[in-house]
């Protein structure tokens, strides 16, 4: 399965995504059941309040991402312990967006 990840803007200079690349690669943690994937693409959120990461998450669908990965630093506020409040409906609008057949996934480790 190919993926396309988006990530929070804000943790970026402290986060390279070594541990997304690692557990999508192997099918561990958010990737358990759709075993190991490829990444397509790596992108940020474009910055609060990620209204960038639905245009950009349907740029990865149509260049044939089957899955949209919100990463851990947007759900779970990895590594500085703050999710964005915006998750919620970032996700949303990204579903309503790319559409039924592209799975939406809510976190990476």
């Amino acid at each position: 399965m190919k993926v396309g990840i988006i990530r929070c803007q804000q943790t970026e200079d402290m986060c390279q995504g070594n541990t997304d690349f690692k557990v999508a690669s192997t099918g561990r943690m958010a990737f358990a059941e759709t075993g190991p994937v490829e990444i397509t693409g790596f992108v940020s959120c474009g910055g609060c309040p990620g209204k960038r990461a639905v245009a950009r998450a349907k740029m990865m669908s149509d260049r044939g991402a089957e899955a949209i990965v919100l990463a851990s630093c947007i759900s779970k506020g990895n590594p500085v312990g703050m999710p964005c409040p915006n998750f919620s409906e970032m996700r949303e609008a990204i579903r309503k967006k790319v559409g039924e057949n592209i799975l939406i996934i809510g976190w990476t480790h």
